[in-house]
């Protein structure tokens, strides 16, 4: 029996150790590009200098030029504004659309409900870029294209169809909270605002987050539709990619890796804000549930 149990334990150890050197390797391969984007964006040298890893000399000046001197060619600070602000509204109604959609569907009960959501699903099964074309002539038609409140509405049109995760969260509050509300005479929005929501913090960071990554990250949709040629009304995804032209590799590359990094501070500022209502709201449910 012993020896059994020790034969479990050696075994137990061994693929432990396996997972964990394949996971090390993973995340190595993984982190290694990011880092080396990291390290060249304070490289003093412009272009692409792939004879070392790490520059030969440290500065800002990349981050300086980037967002500081504009010219023809990088426009960062007008590019960050133009899809901060897409980023934003998507967000807020995106947000609102998800929520409500979902507790409609998760609380209330109407003919048609779940023919609906067999709707929402099956929609959600086909690949967004198909409608891409057929979104663009919609918007030409009604000359929305090169427009960044055409953006905000199409990417707010959809977002209601990703209620289904919502929806899941809503049905594990009980029932028995919402029929105490409508006894205390509470309308249905009354009891969505006030009871529901401020038990679903969780889901409603997952959101937020969510909601704002979509656009801020969006490269194809914004390339299809702002086609004016024109970079100030550009996002950042389509100017960074511009700055990958083979003609301006020589010049560009290191504003290139600094402006990702820039990129990926809002979304860790939003973490990091969001981080701690995302636990405070699973602490304050497993209390009250």
């Amino acid at each position: 029996m012993e020896k059994t149990n020790t034969i479990k334990n050696t075994r137990t150890i061994r693929n432990t150790v396996i997972v964990h050197v394949v996971l090390t390797i993973l995340a190595v391969i993984w982190l290694v590009p990011v880092f080396w984007l990291l390290v060249t964006s304070f490289s003093d040298y412009d272009g692409m200098d792939t004879s070392r890893f790490f520059p030969k000399v440290w500065t800002l000046k990349q981050f300086n030029k980037v967002l500081f001197h504009s010219d023809n060619v990088v426009q960062f600070p007008r590019w960050f504004m133009n899809t901060l602000i897409i980023a934003i509204f998507t967000m807020i109604i995106s947000t609102m659309f998800v929520l409500m959609t979902a507790y409609a569907m998760s609380c209330m009960r109407f003919k048609g409900r779940k023919a609906l959501m067999n709707i929402g699903v099956m929609l959600q099964l086909f690949p967004g870029f198909l409608s891409m074309i057929a979104i663009y002539f919609i918007l030409k038609s009604i000359n929305l294209t090169n427009s960044h409140l055409g953006m905000i509405l199409v990417y707010s049109g959809s977002s209601a169809l990703g209620y289904l995760i919502a929806k899941g969260f809503f049905d594990t509050i009980p029932d028995s909270l919402r029929e105490a509300a409508y006894l205390e005479g509470a309308s249905e929005a009354r009891t969505f605002f006030r009871i529901v929501l401020p038990l679903s913090k969780p889901i409603v960071v997952y959101t937020v987050i969510s909601s704002f990554l979509a656009p801020w990250t969006d490269f194809i949709f914004a390339k299809i539709i702002l086609n004016s040629g024109l970079s100030k009304d550009w996002t950042v995804a389509i100017g960074l990619y511009n700055m990958l032209d083979k003609s301006l590799l020589p010049t560009y590359f290191t504003r290139f890796c600094a402006g990702g990094i820039l990129v990926g501070i809002p979304i860790g500022i939003l973490f990091i804000i969001m981080q701690k209502f995302y636990v405070e709201g699973i602490t304050g449910g497993a209390v009250k549930g």
